[in-house]
């Protein structure tokens, strides 16, 4: 399974990284350190007969250069993109950034865990729910 992790914390993307790694599903985790760059390399997948596309995005919602939320636009507007998964992982519990991820169509919002230990459990049941349970269209 491919997982595109969209973080522009350095702290962020190891402990991301590690959670994956503890959980059951193999996987490919590419990660883009801002917004443009996600978007830049789902394009590119797309010129390269979609065989890179992740089978789910992991995105924070403050990003540099194009934050979540425009990304999170951009992909769910896009008729080759828009039946990724993309699940918000991110800090803000901000009412209004989780209304508006869900109008711009985010498949899940969650509020990242303090502790570490929290943060790998529920690292594990993206994996386990999104690779185990859902069932997700082939790109």
């Amino acid at each position: 399974m491919k997982i595109l992790l969209v973080e522009d914390n350095e702290g962020d993307i190891l402990l991301t990284t590690e959670a994956l790694e503890e959980c059951k599903v193999k996987h490919e985790l590419r990660v883009s350190r801002n917004g443009s760059e996600a978007l830049n390399f789902l394009v590119d997948c797309l010129h390269n007969k979609k065989q890179d596309l992740p089978d789910l995005i992991l995105l924070d919602i403050n990003l540099p250069k194009k934050n979540g939320h425009e990304v999170l636009q951009s992909s769910k507007n896009h008729p080759d993109l828009k039946h990724i998964p993309i699940i918000i992982l991110t800090t803000s519990s901000s009412e209004i950034d989780i209304f508006k991820a869900y109008q711009e169509h985010a498949n899940c919002y969650i509020i990242k865990p303090l502790e570490v230990s929290e943060f790998v459990n529920v690292t594990c049941k993206i994996e386990e729910f999104w690779f185990g349970t859902a069932i997700l269209p082939n790109n």
